[in-house]
């Protein structure tokens, strides 16, 4: 039988399902067909491929040609990356090469007219999923630098068509891509130590950074918010290879350069207030990820929130609580993580100095209210810290403290922390589930009954609950302490108001 199956990947958000290239050559005019929901892009590849196999000095063959890319109800919106398995299937078909062994492989890569193989984007979930298949990935020599961060999954790395059939008749072996990974993570030129003052500021960032919480920050402009919102990332853990492969997957479906320096060090992202919906959250046809898929295991900061779109802040509400963003279009659904640590900042009124000794606020109290009235209450409940970020005093900046600590102390702390935390219940604080929050996070008769009057005395939410004892958990792990104490309840109350 003229016939030849071949092994590839598409790309479906950070999934790559499995794809079959079946290649069936029969009598009758000369004609080349794809069928299985192909895109423009991959229809065009017919005569990519065509060139292709004739500037490397095969035979193409006169026939009816007929290619399915099965299943067939999975639309392939994957620009070239079918190339090289089409080419393979059709000379495998036509006799013209024989590979026993193909279908141990799987192979992804654009074909240029001239038979060179070149990248395509979206590398790394289709190396993850070669991974658990159990097979040898085959593709072109600049995708292997990126596909090689996987661990355990066997490279082969080609710039031609010819090397990739010369492999495969066994006449010329590729030799399995390796890489040498750097352990050292790139430093950062910020630092904690930088900031003057701002001690409650900096302490409510560590609980932050050692418990996953998320913080928003009040204060005038000019106080430190943004400066200490970028210094986050200086204090969080690195990450580990599982949460760096996540992070990388959703950086190579945009197109985006991983950096191997520094691919470890959590990503911060910091959108512009003008940002739509679709920016934020991801969207489009197919379904690309957003800002909030991009800060995913790391820092997504919000400067000058009241100035965002609110339909835009709302759209933050669900995956702020279940760590991912499904988009879904009229033929499209695709599911990205979402699992970002958010920061924001803002000012406490129109002018921006409202309660500051350093200007005068002439905002009625009606203005205030309209202006914060820009949030809704839902999305602050969802905000575990708040903090006020006070001016500093007139000779703050000329008496400069000596011993400022750095960011490298604080992250150690933060890392103990956060070992407690893992070693005891699996995840960081600000993941636990309520059956959780009462196996954990136990508060003594005295302090329960504290907290229920402080919940009635201030009107504060169910969440609003669990999100104080979450914060006083974190405390109380950043000092070493198994239980939770009357002193650290007390001082996560105190992260519930700003005003």
């Amino acid at each position: 039988m003229n016939i030849a199956v071949i092994n590839s990947r598409a790309g479906f958000g950070v999934e790559a399902p499995p794809v079959t290239i079946e290649v069936h050559l029969s009598p009758g005019s000369p004609l080349l067909s794809i069928v299985g929901l192909p895109e423009t892009a991959i229809k065009e590849s017919k005569d990519r491929v065509r060139s292709a196999i004739i500037n490397s000095g095969f035979d193409f063959p006169a026939r009816r040609i007929t290619i399915n890319l099965a299943p067939a109800d999975l639309p392939k919106k994957d620009g070239g990356r079918f190339d090289l398995a089409i080419a393979l299937g059709i000379l495998v078909a036509s006799r013209q090469i024989v590979a026993e062994n193909i279908l141990q492989y799987e192979f992804a890569g654009e074909l240029a007219l001239d038979g060179k193989l070149r990248p395509f984007s979206g590398v790394l979930p289709l190396a993850l999923a070669t991974k658990k298949a159990k097979r040898i990935l085959m593709l072109p020599q600049e995708n292997a630098l990126e596909a090689a961060l996987v661990h355990e999954v066997k490279i082969l790395a080609s710039q031609h068509l010819l090397e990739v059939c010369a492999h495969l008749i066994g006449s010329k072996i590729i030799e399995p891509y390796k890489l040498e990974l750097s352990t050292v993570v790139q430093s950062s030129e910020l630092d904690l130590a930088d900031i003057c003052g701002q001690e409650h500021a900096k302490r409510a960032l560590e609980i932050a950074a050692a418990g996953g919480h998320s913080l928003l920050m009040v204060g005038p402009p000019g106080v430190g918010k943004t400066m200490l919102a970028n210094r986050l990332i200086t204090i969080l853990p690195e990450m580990s290879d599982d949460e760096a492969l996540e992070t990388a997957a959703i950086y190579s479906i945009c197109g985006k350069k991983n950096n191997l320096n520094s691919w470890r060090v959590r990503p911060f992202r910091s959108p512009h207030h003008t940002a739509s919906g679709i920016a934020l959250v991801g969207g489009s046809s197919p379904p690309r990820p957003g800002e909030i898929s991009l800060a995913h295991n790391g820092v997504l900061f919000l400067d000058e929130l009241l100035e965002f779109n609110r339909g835009v802040l709302e759209a933050l509400r669900e995956p702020l609580e279940s760590k991912y963003i499904t988009i879904s279009r009229a033929a499209h659904q695709a599911k990205f993580p979402a699992g970002f640590q958010l920061v924001v900042a803002m000012n406490p009124c129109p002018c921006g100095y409202f309660g500051d000794s350093r200007a005068n606020c002439n905002c009625t109290s009606d203005q205030i209210r309209r202006y914060r009235a820009r949030v809704s209450g839902p999305f602050l409940d969802r905000i575990d810290l708040w903090v006020l970020v006070s001016s500093l005093a007139k000779n703050a900046l000329t008496l400069k403290p000596s011993g400022n600590i750095t960011s490298a102390e604080i992250r150690a702390r933060v890392v103990d922390a956060r070992k407690y935390a893992t070693g005891r219940a699996g995840k960081i604080n600000a993941e636990l589930t309520n059956k959780e929050i009462e196996k954990f996070c136990s508060l003594s008769s005295e302090d329960q009954l504290f907290l229920e009057n402080v919940i009635e005395k201030f009107k504060l939410s169910v969440r609003s609950y669990h999100r104080i004892i979450k914060i006083s958990r974190t405390i109380a792990d950043l000092d070493g302490q198994e239980l939770i104490q009357s002193h650290h309840l007390k001082e996560a109350v105190g992260y519930r108001s700003w005003s």
